[in-house]
């Protein structure tokens, strides 16, 4: 309402509120937001080594940008905890010791566990069809493409776990899920390389237990398959901390 010439009050247009409601910031992705997503999306998929170092000129000439999005890019994954600071300005892929894997695959199993349980009263069968067809996709990765085939092996991985949490209808959660994954990035390069030389389970055998379970309704069930398929890479490691006696080691 505004004032009228006689000093009373009068109803404004309807439509003016509902104008001024309608017009809001028009977003724009910054150089810094794309250069963050590719860091990002390479930590989580594995493609840095634990210890790697990443200098901002030679990431800048990689992205092709200039280095100021670098630096504000890895200071967001510095306070993320994907990346760690170093005397020198630059930053690395942080050391795998008994410590941080410890406590990274306690993390994991207990807030993914948990969206496992929130996930199981909404799944659908659509849901799981696309669970069955992501392991089934990794399977025929695995006998079609021999071992080089980390990054593919790595998406349908993800596309599992974060499709099969993505219905627990938890955004709180689910973006410490991603942090957490962010985090793990190089332990599970590491455990894939660890597994390749030595063999066993196959990577989806642990996928295949929990398919079952979850068509099942055995929350239970599902649990065990879920601790069992993250347990499997922090264990791989593990025992090569063991036989370097938890010395605290650079992979790669």
């Amino acid at each position: 309402m505004t004032k009228g010439k006689e000093g009373g009050l009068r109803d404004e247009p309807a439509t003016a509120g509902v104008e001024a409601s309608a017009l809001s910031p028009v977003g724009r992705e910054t150089v810094q937001d794309r250069v963050y997503a590719q860091l990002r999306h390479s930590l989580i998929s594995g493609m840095f080594d634990a210890g790697d170092v990443l200098r901002i000129v030679d990431l800048a000439e990689r992205l092709q940008t200039s280095t100021m999005p670098v630096r504000e890019a890895l200071g967001r994954l510095v306070s993320e905890k994907a990346l760690e600071s170093l005397p020198n300005r630059s930053v690395r892929v942080p050391l795998i010791t008994r410590a941080r894997l410890d406590d990274l695959a306690r993390a994991r199993i207990l807030i993914e566990g948990r969206m496992v349980s929130l996930a199981l009263p909404h799944l659908t069968r659509e849901d799981l069809a696309i669970l069955t067809q992501a392991n089934a996709a990794c399977d025929a990765a695995f006998e079609t493409h021999g071992k080089d085939i980390g990054h593919v092996t790595s998406a349908l991985n993800q596309r599992f776990h974060f499709h099969l949490y993505s219905v627990a209808r938890s955004p709180v959660l689910l973006s410490i899920v991603e942090s957490l994954w962010l985090q793990s990035g190089a332990i599970i390069r590491q455990a894939a390389q660890i597994h390749d030389a030595q063999g066993g389970l196959a990577a989806t055998d642990h996928h295949w237990a929990l398919i079952a379970a979850l068509e099942a309704g055995d929350e239970d069930a599902a649990l065990r398959a879920l601790t069992n398929d993250i347990s499997r890479s922090f264990d791989l490691i593990r025992g090569r901390l063991d036989a370097q006696d938890g010395r605290e080691v650079r992979y790669g």
